[in-house]
């Protein structure tokens, strides 16, 4: 059976995250790839509040409905410089907070090759983990989030796992992950 590579995430030390109030804004998509819409609110490191920014045009389409395995097309262009969060369903139950336990089912993807490098649907079954244990673009982009909702997340090497040679098979490396959210929670 194929180990998943979303527990090291957990392993990875947080990168620091920006102040509340610094003036730092993340990009949010919407999905469309016409570059003119907006999407998802990003939640402050430390709240659930939110800002919405524009929408890159060459975010990945996502095909599938929550609830069963996402595909996802291959990235196309220069990848994005700045995590892009875009709600691809906005669901209707809890709202994920920062540092909050989630249980999610995910699928990651290379920007580059488009090659899926961890799914949990593969695997058969959601993951738990503390949102503040994982990667800066995971603590960044799932808060806000509702249960039932499907989030796409493209992160950059920065807030993912670091520039190339910094240890993991996936430094360097900007990665989409399709994410559905299922209970937060213990």
């Amino acid at each position: 059976m194929r180990r998943p590579l979303l527990p090291p995430l957990l392993l990875v030390p947080a990168l620091q995250l920006p102040a509340s109030g610094s003036g730092s804004a993340t990009q949010t998509g919407a999905g469309s790839g016409d570059g003119s819409s907006t999407g998802a609110s990003v939640p402050a490191a430390d709240t659930c509040s939110t800002v919405q920014t524009p929408v890159p045009a060459n975010v990945p389409a996502v095909s599938g409905a929550p609830g069963a395995e996402p595909t996802i097309a291959q990235p196309t262009g220069a990848a994005p410089t700045e995590l892009v969060v875009t709600d691809l369903v906005e669901g209707t139950g809890e709202v994920a907070c920062a540092g909050a336990t989630v249980t999610v089912h995910y699928t990651g993807v290379d920007w580059e090759t488009g090659a899926v490098f961890d799914s949990s649907w593969q695997r058969g079954e959601p993951i738990s983990f503390p949102l503040d244990g994982l990667i800066e673009g995971w603590q960044v982009g799932l808060p806000g989030m509702k249960v039932d909702g499907r989030r796409e997340l493209v992160i950059p090497p920065e807030q993912a796992y670091g520039p190339a040679g910094s240890g993991s098979e996936l430094a360097g490396k900007t990665l989409v992950f399709v994410v559905d959210l299922v209970a937060v929670g213990a």
